[in-house]
């Protein structure tokens, strides 16, 4: 990853803008490495991805055969999605880019969960091969949360 030190700002100052220069890079390089792997057939940006699934949503709406009854139902939902198609395309249009790094960041959240619970699960596992293999846990010996009950996860 690029910094301030490789590619220094001119008067010997840091470049304010460098994170974001790095950034961008590192964002390039990745959907290259991408398209290089996957081909064209890969995903398109998350925005167009985001577009998609709204299309799909008020396809199905429309495609649903209600009663009678329900139509008004239908016809509410249906404004729902278009006013939410209303709402996302400009910001779309406008910000390509904030959904791509959006859901960078949902991947990103995504692997800490995994390797958090990941972490906790071997902790189990560990504390029921030392309790005897039965998983059950012990109901008073040794000072810990009784079993069932609540226990922290140290994200730490």
């Amino acid at each position: 990853m690029n910094d301030a030190t490789e590619h220094p700002a001119p008067h010997g100052r840091p470049d304010p803008d460098a994170w974001e220069a790095a950034c961008a890079e590192d964002l390039a390089a990745e959907r290259a490495r991408r398209r290089e792997q996957y081909g064209q057939g890969a995903p398109g940006s998350a925005g167009d991805e985001l577009r998609k699934l709204i299309d799909a949503v008020a396809d199905k709406v429309a495609g649903l055969r209600l009663p009678p009854a329900a139509a008004a139902a239908q016809g509410a939902v249906q404004q729902l999605v278009d006013a939410a198609k209303a709402v996302v395309e400009p910001v779309v249009e406008r910000n390509p880019e904030v959904f791509d790094h959006l859901a960078s960041a949902g991947s990103e959240l995504l692997a800490a969960y995994r390797a958090a619970v990941r972490g906790q699960e071997q902790r189990w596992t560990r504390r029921a091969a030392d309790d005897g293999g039965d998983g059950g846990g012990d109901a008073g010996g040794d000072g810990g949360d009784a079993p069932g009950g609540p226990e922290r996860i140290d994200l730490d």
